[in-house]
């Protein structure tokens, strides 16, 4: 599966717009790639990615096979309260991987 580099201000002040950045390390199959005995390795990308803020959505993608290996996503939250922010993203094995991040609002 997958692995996130999650970056996530520790500190921020209420009613910041924070900037969020997540990069996420898969090893992204395009389906279209042959193996030593000439069938093609099964497609496996990222279908899916999102994220909550105490529960709440905040953001979310659809991928499609044109997507990049080790996909970036850079988005934007309004601070309102301390909590956490939980990112998940599935693959096309119907796989989910979910990290978090607490954000502490002053």
């Amino acid at each position: 599966m997958a692995r996130a580099l999650v970056n996530v201000p520790a500190k921020v002040k209420r009613g910041d717009v924070v900037e969020i950045k997540v990069l996420i390390s898969h090893p992204m199959e395009t389906g279209f790639r042959p193996d030593p005995n000439g069938k093609f390795y099964p497609r496996d990308i990222l279908k899916s990615f999102a994220c909550t803020y105490d529960g709440e959505h905040v953001f979310s993608a659809e991928l499609f096979p044109a997507v990049s290996a080790n996909p970036f996503f850079s988005f934007t939250v309004v601070a309102t309260q301390t909590g956490v922010l939980t990112f998940s993203w599935t693959d096309d094995k119907d796989q989910t991987q979910v990290q978090t991040a607490k954000i502490e609002v002053e």
